[in-house]
């Protein structure tokens, strides 16, 4: 798909701000107790969520990019026509929020093309970017970067440059690069914010990290990103923006992880938007691109920089 991308009544961006669109109940943790054919029936809490983000978005005059969820925009086109309608990027989360080990290429495929199919009918632009649930694009899932590249999508922002129990590539770049699938397809990818320290990479772009850290710990983080002239890519759930949600019947340490600091998170973004400058991928993709000036083979034993 070679449609050009489209900018709005925002300025141009130093950082990236995105969110990914998803229910409370949708999360990885939460996928052993409730299944898809369980969500109907579960009490939804995203719309207020959402009309939170927004506001302190238009307040701080500020756009962002929204994946969001393919099974969502089946059940909230309203919600996807607001986000639209307000200015920010519409991109992909996939249909099903399943990981990306969970399906094969041809499921993937098919999630891709429903999902960008939908929100491109509801927001009535180009779709050109994705992530994976739970940043699934790991060393054994590298084929779907060839499956992206393939289906027409510009850009992905799937690859976490850490260690982790469930994802993460702590050997890839930490800066916005190509990424080189075992099947050669080819693909503008965008890592989220990382706080280089000796020989680690330390996660504190978003999420539990984010809730979890002090806000001037990733001011620090994102002003090391302006010294080395790389925009740092911010990304939360709007679930982390509702602390009276219901407890998820979790263990006590799954909880924990998901519940920390969510009475907190609305306080650091409002913080992090006053302090600096962000926009949605979209606006600042032309200058990614420019700027991406490794390319990265994953996928193969002994990955490597071009």
């Amino acid at each position: 798909m070679n449609q050009q991308v489209k900018t709005n009544k925002y300025p141009a961006t130093s950082h990236l701000l995105s969110f990914d669109v998803e229910e409370y109940f949708q999360v990885e943790s939460a996928a052993g107790i409730y299944d898809c054919t369980q969500w109907d029936s579960i009490q939804k809490r995203l719309a207020p969520a959402v009309d939170k983000i927004l506001y302190l978005l238009a307040d701080h005059q500020t756009s962002a990019t929204f994946f969001i969820l393919g099974w969502v925009a089946q059940h909230e086109r309203k919600l996807v026509e607001q986000i639209a309608d307000q200015g920010h990027e519409i991109a992909s989360h996939g249909m099903s929020h399943r990981m990306l080990n969970r399906l094969n290429p041809e499921e993937f495929r098919r999630e891709l093309l429903d999902s960008r199919r939908l929100l491109e009918d509801i927001s009535g632009r180009p779709v050109i970017g994705y992530r994976a649930p739970t940043f699934s694009i790991t060393r054994t899932t590298a084929w779907a970067i060839d499956v992206l590249a393939e289906t027409g999508f510009a850009y992905d922002s799937s690859i976490f440059p850490v260690r982790h129990d469930r994802y993460g590539v702590p050997e890839a770049p930490t800066k916005p690069h190509f990424a080189l699938g075992p099947g050669a397809g080819k693909i503008l990818e965008i890592p989220p914010l990382i706080l280089p320290l000796r020989r680690m990479n330390i996660p504190i772009g978003g999420g539990g990290y984010l809730r979890l850290l002090p806000a001037r710990l990733i001011g620090l983080a994102l002003r090391e990103a302006q010294r080395r002239n790389q925009m740092g890519m911010i990304y939360l759930h709007p679930w982390e923006l509702d602390p009276d949600q219901p407890v998820l019947p979790m263990g006590r340490l799954t909880n924990w992880r998901h519940r920390v600091g969510l009475r907190r998170t609305e306080a650091k973004l409002s913080w992090l938007l006053q302090q600096f400058q962000f926009g949605s991928v979209a606006q600042g993709f032309e200058d990614l691109k420019a700027a991406a000036e490794t390319t990265y083979t994953y996928g193969s034993p002994n990955p490597t920089v071009i």
